[in-house]
């Protein structure tokens, strides 16, 4: 799962980038709304973070406006200003609302809840090759047996999933669970694949299409 925060205080910054990195999210951060709408026009994402007040304005009217023109990701603001009437405008054109100071805790575990969110909107379950992912449960299985996943396993797996068949370019894969500090020539999606292919079990379902990336393929079928 990919989240943008974006806090201008620095230290701040920081620490939420490290909370929800040790937590398994591929997080991209900025400054200020600028930098935001540079990372939009590169990236989508499953949840987004916004401090209440940037030096380029309130990052309310900034989501409202985007949400007018349709935007749909899940929106979690931070803020010092814990009024009633703060909290309901911030609810009002966001999904989730914390006052500073905040537990790290809390922040991922509303995360999390704000990316599954968004997933029951965008994605249903999907099936291929007798494997299951279910993003509204952040739940996977192959044949019927739950497979235990990391948050980056997952959403590789569910990308491969949702391909149907086709081949995942290894670009998309490392879009998906990491972010754009990953070096694409980096071993670690290689490593991520053979974790994956030793929890979904024999026989073989998930190969590499070399030079290319990697598919699903019903070991009965072929398809």
């Amino acid at each position: 799962m990919r989240v943008l925060v974006t806090e201008d205080d620095d230290n701040l910054r920081v620490a939420v980038d490290a909370s929800l990195r040790g937590a398994g999210f591929a997080v991209d951060t900025a400054g200020d709304l600028p930098e935001v709408d540079e990372a939009l026009s590169v990236n989508v994402y499953d949840c987004a973070v916004f401090d209440r007040m940037l030096p380029a304005g309130d990052a309310l009217e900034y989501v409202a406006r985007r949400r007018r023109a349709g935007w749909q990701v899940p929106v979690l603001f931070l803020t010092g200003r814990g009024a009633t009437d703060e909290r309901v405008a911030g609810l009002t054109w966001g999904d989730d609302y914390l006052s500073k100071p905040f537990a790290t805790a809390e922040l991922v575990v509303r995360v999390r809840s704000l990316c599954r969110r968004g997933a029951t909107v965008t994605a249903p379950a999907l099936r291929h090759a007798g494997v299951e992912i279910d993003p509204e449960r952040y739940e996977a299985r192959r044949g019927g047996r739950p497979l235990t996943l990391t948050a980056k396993e997952f959403a590789v797996l569910e990308r491969v999933v949702s391909a149907r068949g086709a081949p995942v370019l290894r670009s998309e894969l490392i879009a998906a669970a990491w972010d754009e500090l990953v070096e694409p020539n980096s071993n670690v999606l290689d490593v991520l694949i053979a974790q994956l292919r030793r929890k979904l079990g024999p026989p073989p379902v998930l190969h590499t299409v070399r030079g290319v990336g990697y598919l699903l393929r019903d070991p009965a079928s072929g398809a």
